[in-house]
Parts: C-alpha cells; structure tokens; sequence
C-alpha cells in the first residue's frame, strides 16, 4: 500500500462540531444499538446442539432458524430505510426494537422449531431497525474520514458483541435452558429503547426527508443500482459478511461436536476470532492516517484470500488438528475487520442525500447474503472441511467483486478521504 499524504484541511463534519459529551454519548447508543443485531444472532450459539435435541430435529433445520434471523435483518432493512428517509430516524428506530422485545419474549414459550423459527425472522425485523437507523445517523452527522473512523469504532462493537454473546448465553445455560437465553435478549432490549429514547436526536431535518412514497422509494433503490462502484462495495461487504456468517453458523457445531469442546470452552474459542476481528478494526483507525478506505480493502482481501486457502487446505488434510485450523480461521476474520468498515464507508459516501436507504440496501445485501451461506455449512455436511469451503468461497467472490467490478485502484481521492460523489 503506498501512502497518501495532503497539506489541505478536510471540512469539518456536522457531528463533529456537536460538544464532546453530547457526541460520546451519541455515539455510545450508536455502539449498542450496533450490537443488537450481533447479540441477536450470537447469543444462542452455544446452545444449538442442545435446541436441536430438544426439539427432536437436526443440525440443518436448527441453522434455518439462523437464517431466519439473517433473512429479518435483509429485509427489515429495506423496509426501515427507506421510512427513516422520510419519517425521520427516531420513530422507526424505536418502534424495531419494540417489535424485537416482544418477539424475544414470544420465542421464550416457542413450542417447536417451525415458531421459533417464525420468530426468530421478527427478531430479525425488529434488530434491523437499530442497524440501519445507527447506520444513517453516522451518515448524517460525519463524513469522509470522520464517517470511515466511526464505522471503525462501531465494528468494535460489533467484534466485542460476538465475544460476550455466546459467553453470557453459556452463562445462562448453566441456570436455565435454551429458552432463558432469549429472556436475556428481551432485558437487552428494553435497556436499548430506552437509551435510545432519551439520548438519540433526530438527526435528519424536515427540509432533507424524502417523502416520494413507494414510487420514491423504488426510483431511490433504481438509482442506487445505477451506481456500479456503489453495488460493488455492498457485494464486498455481502460476500466477506458470508464468510464470517459460515463461521458462526458452523462453528458450534465443528468445536463442540467434532472435536468435543464444552458450551464454556467453545465460548472462549469463539471469542478469540472476534478478537481478531476487534483488532482490525481498531488498527484500521490508525491505518486511515496513512493509507486511503480502498487502499487498506484491497490488501485485507487479497490477504484473507490467502488466508482462507491455508485454512482450506489443512481442514481437508486434518494437518495439526485444532490449532492449526484456528489460527487460519482467526487471520481471516481479521482481515474481514479490515476490508467492512472500509467498504463500508466507501459505499455510503456516495450517497449522504438517500443516507438511510443507502444503508438499508448495504445492510440488506450483507444479512441477506449471510442468511444464504449460513445453512450451506449444514448442507454441506457441518464438519471442519465444509465451513471452510464456504469462508475461503466468500473471500474469493469478495476479491473478485473488488478488482473486477469495483476496481479501487480507479477511484479518485481528494484530500485524503474517499469522495463524496452524488450519482443522480
């Protein structure tokens, strides 16, 4: 990567002229409202296994239920985006997490794997709203730079969220079934809508909705689509988004089945790649002082490309057992903490004047590619070998977008931040 250096001053973002203790609290309800949807669909992993006897099934239609999830969060998307481009960001943020609290305590009391299953999409639907609402408001208030050291700082929260949702789901395991982990989910909840309620602003004005009803919305996603460089970046984030989801999905099932760990020991695993992913996120901050979002994109994906052929190929031999199918594993989804909240903000830069259905359709392609890799991990037969033909399959797909359709090379640069280009 070559350094980028400029003597010009980048403008100052709106959020960054709010008071320091106003913006850390903002920006703290950001974190958490970020972290919803990774809790939602982390929490339970450690009790799959134990779901999938109770509820006399297999391992496959148990992941459904996982995909489920993934498939509420696509879609709720593109629903609240769009609203919260012409409502505001407020209501239809408040009104998701609602709809998430009612749906977790309903899941308590599922009779069998098909409500669950149901629920388990409204829990989706409900977590969607505090993602993409959390993503609109950082486009509403920081630019550029500003906007790619955020999503830097909300990926920690995302990387931290994967650590302590399978720990305090084997917590609660240890004093109640399956069913209490969502007991857990409903008490997040509550404590969410009510930050948000008394801490978030309205972040965009009466003068900037767009109020052109479903014939607004859909000439909002037709132009999105017009923007090639805008779908690349969402498919980069969609297809490293696949990779990471064949690891959650399967590894529950790969370390406590195949090589026998407990709920506790394979919590602790699971933590350990999101260290990785944390780590990343946060070097990332320090990366953007010198290299540009595409610079730092481009070798985090074709790094993790090589990493995910490593992992490839000593899964299929059995070379070195555990440890040297983890330590691959890890690097790649470190490289995945590299190339999202770049991507990420390459992408939504491109269109602050549609920011919450830019973020929408982002965040759509990233679950809903996720909720199809999710289950292929079980089709394919949920062993060591499998998970990783679908992670090292997404990091391929991911770097192929990148230099075939969104090439970042040709992306021009001013002062040191990505572009904000308008596509009318």
């Amino acid at each position: 990567m070559v350094a980028e250096t400029s003597t010009l001053t980048p403008p100052v973002s709106p959020g960054e002229r709010l008071p320091f203790g106003r913006r850390f609290r903002i920006v703290l309800v950001l974190g958490f409202l970020t972290a919803l949807g990774p809790l939602t669909i982390d929490m339970y992993l450690p009790a799959l296994p134990t779901i999938t006897t109770d509820l006399q099934t297999n391992a496959a239609a148990v992941q459904l239920t996982l995909t489920g999830t993934l498939a509420g969060l696509a879609f709720g998307q593109l629903l609240v985006g769009p609203l919260s481009d012409a409502i505001g960001r407020r209501r239809p943020l408040l009104a998701g997490i609602a709809v998430h609290v009612l749906a977790s305590i309903l899941c308590v009391v599922a009779p069998n794997l098909a409500v669950l299953g149901t629920l388990r999409v409204l829990q989706g639907l409900g977590a969607a709203a505090a993602a993409v609402v959390a993503m609109a408001i950082v486009r509403d208030l920081f630019d550029g730079l500003a906007a790619a050291r955020l999503f830097s700082r909300l990926m920690l929260v995302v990387g931290v969220a994967p650590i302590l949702a399978p720990t305090i789901g084997g917590v609660a395991l240890n004093w109640t079934s399956w069913r209490g982990v969502f007991v857990v989910l409903a008490v997040i909840g509550v404590a969410m809508l009510g930050a948000a309620a008394f801490v978030l602003p309205e972040t965009l004005s009466v003068a900037r909705r767009r109020s052109g009803g479903v014939l607004g919305t859909v000439r909002d996603y037709g132009r999105l689509f017009t923007d090639r460089v805008y779908v690349g970046l969402i498919l980069v984030t969609g297809l490293a988004m696949a990779a990471l989801f064949a690891y959650v999905s399967g590894s529950s099932y790969v370390f406590q089945d195949e090589y026998g760990m407990s709920e506790q020991q394979f919590a602790l695993i699971f933590a350990g790649g999101a260290v990785g992913l944390i780590g990343a996120t946060q070097i990332n901050v320090r990366l953007l002082r010198r290299w540009t979002p595409q610079q730092i994109m481009s070798f985090a994906l074709v790094a993790g490309l090589g990493f995910g052929l490593v992992l490839l190929v000593l899964a299929a031999t059995e070379a070195g057992g555990l440890a040297a199918i983890l330590v691959p594993l890890w690097l790649v989804l470190t490289m995945v903490g590299l190339t999202m909240p770049n991507a990420t903000a390459l992408a939504l830069s491109r269109h602050g004047e549609a920011a919450g259905t830019a973020a929408a359709l982002l965040g759509a392609v990233q679950f809903g590619v996720g909720a199809l890799a999710a289950p292929l991990v079980g089709v394919l037969g949920v062993s060591a070998t499998a998970m990783a033909v679908v992670v090292f399959g997404g990091m391929v797909a991911a770097g192929l977008v990148c230099f075939v359709v969104v090439r970042p090379g040709r992306l021009p640069v001013e002062q040191g931040e990505p572009v904000l280009a308008v596509v009318h």
